[in-house]
């Protein structure tokens, strides 16, 4: 046997050492920067959210949540505001109770019971959250001397509660079906009808008269920040209690 025959084996493992070196100390960096970056953008929204409800409760009205809402409701599209009434609907009771307990059973029937379990508090939370920070703002909702009201609501206005509950309940269930589902017309479809109702959500309550702008831009916030939270919440528990099952991914390879 030669010299460079016995040596073959021992090069090949030194260059898988080197590759996996490599490897590693390429992708720290990319981790380092997410990392910082995702914590840019919640300190950010965390900021932008104190800021805007510090000038809600300070200021009676903004002229451009007028402006914005008239604009939104001169919208002549055909059936426009028959999509916004759809947009809406799900949030309302009884219907939002109904739809988030069929999810829940759902996906617990499938297996996965950790998901079910931060799905409902996906469900719950942000409704809570939202009503105590109404409770302690009381801003009134638009007026019918101002804008066009689809349907007076007696409660206050920000943040929106239909805004909060979309982000935080459909924006995990979007979460869920990103990290568990394998790439498929199925996932695609699922993140499409979520993306749309979170998107138009904000739209919807605008242009039913319910909420200002600021409302919605508040929720949204919000929603975000208490959406950060479940998820948090839902990689902590599932890596202890129901590690058998897939977990979502902390980060993207």
């Amino acid at each position: 046997m030669s010299g460079s025959e016995t040596k073959k084996p021992v090069e090949e493992i030194q260059e898988s050492v080197q590759e996996i070196a490599k490897a590693e100390t390429t992708a720290h960096p990319t981790r380092r920067y997410r990392t910082y970056l995702f914590q840019f953008v919640l300190m950010t929204t965390t900021g932008a959210f104190a800021l805007l409800t510090f000038l809600v409760k300070t200021t009676p009205s903004f002229p451009i949540d007028l402006a914005i809402t008239r604009t939104i409701q001169s919208i002549d599209f055909p059936l426009f505001d028959k999509l916004m009434i759809v947009i809406s609907w799900p949030g309302f009771s009884p219907q939002s109770f109904l739809l988030c307990a069929l999810i829940v059973v759902i996906i617990y029937a499938i297996g996965l019971h950790w998901e079910a379990v931060t799905a409902l508090v996906a469900a719950c939370l942000p409704p809570i959250v939202n009503v105590l920070v109404k409770d302690y703002m009381q801003r009134p909702r638009p007026t019918v001397d101002l804008v066009h009201v689809f349907r007076i609501l007696d409660s206050y206005s920000f943040p929106s509660g239909h805004v909060m509950f979309y982000v935080g309940f459909f924006g995990f269930l979007g979460f869920l079906a990103f990290t568990l589902m394998k790439p498929s017309w199925v996932r695609m479809a699922l993140l499409t009808i979520y993306g749309i109702f979170i998107l138009l959500v904000g739209v919807s309550r605008i242009y039913l008269g319910q909420h200002w702008a600021s409302d919605v831009l508040g929720a949204y916030l919000l929603g975000s920040l208490i959406l950060v939270g479940i998820i948090q919440f839902y990689r902590w528990g599932k890596g202890r209690f129901f590690v058998q099952q897939p977990v979502a991914p902390h980060e993207s390879s």
